[in-house]
C-alpha cells in the first residue's frame, strides 16, 4: 500500500473530530459526491474545520498526528474528502448532511486548499549551522 494510498485511506478524520455529534445513516448514493460543488468560502472552512474540533486528530493546519491523517498541503479531491466524511472507514464517525453540509465540506475543503507546505529543511537558516 503507497503512502499516498494511506493517507487517503485515513484521510478525513478531520472532519469531524471529536465534535461527537455526528449521526449514523445509510451511505449516501455513489454519485453524491460528485455532485458537490468544488467552490468554497476558505474563511468559512477554517471556522467549521475549529468549530469541529478537526485540528484534535489532524493538527492546526491539517499536519496530521497521532490521532488523524495529514489532510494538508494538498488535500486529496474534494469526492474524495466527501465520501469519506459520509462514510468513514477508520475511527471517525460518520457525519450526515444534516450535521455537516456539502457546502461545509466544500468550505473545509477551500480551507485545506489554502494552507501552504511546509518550508524545506535546507530553507530553515536555523537548521543549516
Amino acid at each position: 500500500m503507497s503512502n499516498r494510498t494511506l493517507v487517503l485511506s485515513f484521510v478525513l478524520v478531520a472532519v469531524g473530530g471529536v465534535g461527537g455529534s455526528a449521526q449514523t445513516t445509510t451511505a449516501p448514493s455513489p454519485n453524491a459526491a460528485q455532485n458537490i460543488s468544488a467552490t468554497g468560502n476558505a474563511e468559512n472552512g477554517k471556522r467549521v474545520y475549529t468549530s469541529y474540533s478537526c485540528s484534535a486528530c489532524h493538527g492546526t493546519v491539517g499536519q496530521g498526528g497521532r490521532e488523524g491523517a495529514r489532510i494538508a498541503p494538498d488535500p486529496p479531491p474534494l469526492a474524495t474528502i466527501t465520501r469519506y466524511i459520509r462514510r468513514p472507514s477508520g475511527q471517525m464517525p460518520p457525519y450526515t448532511s444534516k450535521v455537516l453540509s456539502d457546502q461545509e465540506i466544500a468550505d473545509i475543503y477551500a480551507y485545506l486548499k489554502t494552507i501552504p507546505a511546509a518550508p524545506s529543511a535546507k530553507n530553515i537558516p536555523l537548521l543549516n549551522q
